[in-house]
C-alpha cells in the first residue's frame, strides 16, 4: 500500500530572476515520518520552506501538502521560524506567547475562548513547561524559549510540525533535549526539521532530503561522508553517530 505523503514535490523549479535556486525537485515525505531537510546556506532550503508554507508558488511542477495546495493546507502545519518576530524583552508571559498561535484568523470579539486556553495549556504540557505559563518570557533560558516556540507551533493542533533551525546557537546538551522532545512529538505528528547541521541525523530522523539546488531523498543510513562531501562541495563535514538509529 502506498504511503500517504505529508509533503510532495513533483518536478519543482524555482528561480529568482535568471538565477535558478531549485531545479527539478522530486521527493515525498510520508505522513508520520521524522525527516530532515539539510544543505549548505544558500542551497535552497529557505526557498523550499517557503514553498511548503505557500508563501511562494512553484514556477514549474507541483508542491502538495497532504494532497492539497500549500496555501489551502497551511492550517494543518505548525511552523516554528528560525527568527520569530517576538522581542524576548517584551513584557509577555509564556502562556501569552503560546496563545498567539490561536489568532491565525485575527483577533476575535471577547478575546480568547476556553478552547484556546486549553489548547495552549496542552501544548505547554507537551513540551514540559506548563508550570512556567505565568512566567515572563524574558526570564527563560534559550532552551526554554525554544520549547515555548515549539509549544506555540503545537497550539494550532497541526498534523505537520515544521521547524527551521530549531537548535541554532544552543549548547549541545540543550540541542539533544530538544531533539528528544521532537522524537516524542513524532509519535503523533509528522515532524520535519530544516537545518544546515547534519550532526543529529543519525540518531533521530528516518529520511533526509539533501538540498543544494538539486535535491535527493536518502534513508538516514545512506547519509555518509560521501553524500555530505557532495552536498557541501567538498567542505569537511562530520556526521555524529550517536550509537542508535531512529524508528521507521
Amino acid at each position: 500500500m502506498t504511503e500517504k505523503a505529508a509533503i510532495r514535490f513533483d518536478g519543482v523549479t524555482f528561480s529568482y530572476g535568471a538565477a535558478p535556486v531549485l531545479e527539478d525537485i522530486n521527493f515525498a515525505i510520508a505522513e508520520g515520518e521524522f525527516a530532515a531537510i539539510i544543505g549548505p546556506n544558500g542551497g535552497g532550503k529557505t526557498t523550499m520552506l517557503e514553498l511548503i508554507l505557500g508563501l511562494l508558488e512553484a514556477q514549474t511542477g507541483l508542491v502538495s501538502i497532504f494532497g492539497h495546495k500549500p496555501v489551502t493546507a497551511r492550517n494543518r502545519i505548525g511552523y516554528m521560524p528560525q527568527h520569530p518576530r517576538l522581542d524576548p524583552q517584551f513584557p509577555v508571559t509564556v502562556g501569552d506567547v503560546v496563545l498567539l498561535a490561536r489568532l491565525s484568523g485575527g483577533w476575535q470579539i471577547g478575546g480568547y475562548r476556553k478552547s484556546d486556553r486549553e489548547a495552549a495549556a496542552g501544548a505547554l504540557d507537551a513540551v514540559g513547561l506548563i508550570d512556567l505559563r505565568d512566567r515572563p518570557f524574558s526570564d527563560l533560558s534559550g532552551g526554554q524559549r525554544q520549547r515555548v516556540l515549539i509549544a506555540r507551533a503545537l497550539a494550532s493542533d497541526p498534523e505537520l510540525l515544521l521547524l527551521d533551525e530549531p537548535t541554532a546557537n544552543l549548547d549541545p546538551s540543550i540541542q539533544d533535549g530538544l531533539y528528544e522532545l521532537l522524537h516524542r512529538l513524532n509519535e503523533t505528528l509528522t515532524v520535519v526539521v530544516v537545518s544546515h547541521d547534519v550532526g543529529f541525523v543519525s540518531k533521530y530522523v528516518g529520511k533526509v532530503v539533501c538540498v543544494n539546488r538539486k535535491a535527493v531523498l536518502h534513508p538516514v543510513s545512506e547519509v555518509g561522508h560521501e553524500v555530505i562531501s557532495m552536498l557541501y562541495g567538498g567542505t569537511e563535514m562530520r556526521i555524529v553517530d550517536h550509537g542508535h538509529h531512529s524508528h521507521d
